[in-house]
């Protein structure tokens, strides 16, 4: 078992930019590592993810704005959130798998509001 914990959260004006960080209790290096985010009202839904080569996927809406990267000697993934929106406004979380879509476990979560 792996436990997560977010940080890096906060309230910024539509524009700026937010670091979130995902730290893991254990080595990550096998897994798949995503960020997911809920809105109030509506599903999770998948923000990014990252395997355990390298490769990463991004929901079109985030595309071009959002960077999710892994330090695997630090047990970390992060998400680099650029060009932030009112509609990015959630609680992000942080999963880990091996594959895709067999995720084990999240993090608790960490708030992000975009607002002016």
């Amino acid at each position: 078992q792996v436990q997560l914990v977010e940080s890096g959260g906060g309230l910024v004006q539509p524009g700026g930019s937010l670091r979130l960080s995902c730290a893991a209790s254990r080595t990550i290096s096998m897994y798949v590592m995503g960020w997911y985010r809920q809105a109030p009202g509506k599903q999770r839904e998948l923000v990014a993810r990252i395997s355990s080569s390298g490769s990463t996927t991004y929901a079109d809406s985030v595309k071009g704005r959002f960077a999710i990267s892994r330090d695997n000697a630090k047990n970390t993934v992060y998400l680099q959130m650029n060009s932030l929106k009112p509609e990015d406004t959630a609680v992000y979380y942080c999963s880990y798998g091996y594959t895709a879509s067999m995720i084990m476990d999240w993090g608790q979560g960490t708030q992000v509001t975009v607002s002016s």
